[in-house]
């Protein structure tokens, strides 16, 4: 199995030449050229022709690049989506989605104006909505002719929306964060943890994304380019995890435990379900050693 990375998704504002330059020289796994809302109304369609120019032009190296787009029903969002797969990105971010029949809608627009089975679609987890049609939303992955590949929280959104205030431990956001994730893996979707706004507060940053881990979050949006080696280091399976699940694999292959489903090693018991999980963290370490 090839897994591509995310423990870093950087958004760049789509207005900013500098930005989307500096884009193809950081370390993040994967960057978000933003049309959306780091975009003023009155630049949208520079913003687009920037990107997608900077898009066709690559040079982004191993970097995930995905184009955020205007929601379809604003006056920029059709335009944004047939302009961005016309270029080829590895995905469209989608602002908004309520329910499957907006990411149908997307899938099949997406379709219509010819882009290619490698562009994938994302959808942004940002409304009240969207958190009561999760299982719906994501369950759109496996339509015909499905692009979902990813779930991304929007939590400045979703504050925004519900009038909730986060303390440091988000708890008010508790339940949207474990519903994305479960949601996320019953479909076989990669998820994708909310930005933490104040990038100066590394340690407060730093606790958000460990709590993103242990919720089962597989990286974490970003908004500075200062929070990428964070995001990378917490997110990534520590020296620790990824020896042990080569032990295991390693263990399993052998002839002696061949058609087990539980064996011993090192005086620990371990099944099946171990093996699944320990080929899934070689295969992140093996990506991540990869991108060098």
């Amino acid at each position: 199995m090839s897994l591509k990375p995310v423990r870093s998704v950087l958004y760049m504002p789509g207005s900013n030449a500098r930005a989307l330059e500096k884009a193809k020289t950081l370390a993040a796994d994967a960057v978000i050229l933003d049309l959306e809302d780091a975009v003023a109304p009155d630049q949208k369609t520079q913003a687009r022709a920037a990107v997608c120019a900077a898009v066709a032009a690559g040079g982004f190296g191993a970097r995930q690049v995905v184009i955020r787009i205007n929601a379809l029903d604003t006056p920029w969002g059709a335009d944004d989506l047939a302009a961005a797969v016309k270029v080829n990105p590895d995905a469209v971010l989608l602002p908004k989605p309520n329910d499957a029949k907006d990411i149908e809608r997307a899938t099949d627009a997406m379709r219509r104006a010819g882009a290619t089975d490698a562009v994938a679609l994302w959808a942004m987890i940002e409304t009240p909505l969207a958190i009561f049609n999760l299982r719906d939303l994501a369950g759109a992955a496996r339509h015909a002719g499905a692009r979902l590949t990813c779930l991304v929280l929007g939590t400045n959104d979703l504050v925004k929306e519900t009038r909730v205030e986060l303390d440091a431990h988000r708890t008010a956001a508790l339940y949207w964060l474990s519903a994305s994730v479960t949601a996320a893996r019953a479909f076989g979707l990669t998820v994708l943890d909310g930005v933490y706004n104040n990038f100066k507060d590394t340690a407060g940053y730093d606790a958000e994304c460990r709590q993103g881990r242990k919720l089962g979050f597989d990286g974490k949006t970003l908004i500075h380019p200062d929070q990428i080696a964070n995001a990378n280091a917490v997110f990534a399976p520590a020296a620790d995890d990824v020896a042990w699940a080569r032990k295991i694999i390693a263990a399993f292959a052998m002839p002696e435990h061949k058609g087990r489903g539980v064996i011993t090693i090192d005086g620990r018991m371990v099944e099946l379900l171990h093996a699944e999980m320990a080929r899934r963290t070689v295969d992140i370490a093996d990506a991540i050693a990869a991108r060098g």
